[in-house]
């Protein structure tokens, strides 16, 4: 890295192919290597990169910590020299769960989350357990948190991770086209109103006549969208400079101004002091 305040992202676009792990393994160190090429500090892949949304799979294709994928994962770190980020199926005590992991350049897990909200229309509740806590993984740059997909619609897990410290949200998602501008708005919001970097990795390609649309973006604190991503498979680089994280919350007091002591709802006869 060129100093802390510094950090080169590169998001790969996939078509994730389920059940075809040889194909998109393969796709994703091409992607690897061309974000070596480019300087890049860190990569993102997008959920489910490896297996894909197969679900009814899932317990076949989950691996442990440590073990298959997150291992595949570790050695690409290590080969690369990235951090890497992107979810994968994880097999544990409880179940299978749909876990995000960032991995530091040697290979050293730097922290693994748990897809707290579980998206009903993909049937992610019949198959999955859902995670029950936010992480926050150490890095040179900052504390930097991790949300899966359909995460980005709750505000909550964001401003969570945004007050413990986070400087940076990595987003890994399947979003579909039909979705396409609340994919777009919603990444540009969590920047803004957490006064953080956003970088939120989707797939491209189609399946099972379901679009994906790609468009994965890199969104700074002011909510300027550093990098875009198009409707195909590639790799998309923006560099942020961590500093403005500070400037923008010096210049906007967001969080000086926050008053969670009045988020309460008065009650319904009108008046505004909830006094009646």
């Amino acid at each position: 890295m060129g100093g802390s305040s510094s950090l080169t992202i590169a998001l790969g676009q996939m078509d994730v192919v389920p059940g075809k792990p040889e194909r998109n393994q393969a796709r994703a160190r091409e992607l690897a290597a061309r974000a070596r090429e480019a300087g890049a500090d860190l990569l993102v892949l997008p959920e489910l990169w490896l297996h894909g949304y197969a679900l009814e799979h899932a317990a076949e294709w989950a691996d442990p910590l440590g073990e298959g994928g997150f291992a595949q994962m570790a050695a690409m770190a290590r080969e690369f020299g990235l951090y890497l980020c992107g979810s994968l199926l994880e097999r544990h005590g409880g179940g299978v769960s749909n876990t995000a992991v960032l991995y530091a350049p040697d290979g050293t897990l730097l922290g693994a989350y748990r897809k707290i909200h579980l998206f009903r229309l993909m049937n992610e509740p019949r198959y999955l357990v859902p995670g029950d806590r936010a992480v926050l993984c150490p890095t040179p740059w900052g504390p930097t948190g991790l949300l899966i997909c359909y995460d980005l619609r709750f505000p909550e897990l964001a401003r969570t991770l945004a007050l413990a410290g986070a400087v940076l949200l990595l987003v890994p998602a399947q979003w579909p086209v039909r979705r396409l501008e609340a994919w777009l708005l919603l990444a540009r919001a969590r920047a803004v109103e957490n006064e953080l970097f956003v970088a939120a990795c989707n797939r491209a390609g189609v399946e099972n006549d379901v679009v994906f649309p790609g468009r994965s973006m890199v969104v700074d604190p002011w909510g300027n969208v550093l990098a875009e991503g198009n409707g195909d498979e590639g790799l998309w680089v923006a560099r942020a400079d961590l500093r403005e994280v500070q400037k923008a919350r010096r210049y906007l007091t967001v969080y000086e101004d926050r008053r969670p002591e009045a988020y309460r709802v008065a009650g319904g006869t009108g008046d505004p002091q909830g006094t009646g």
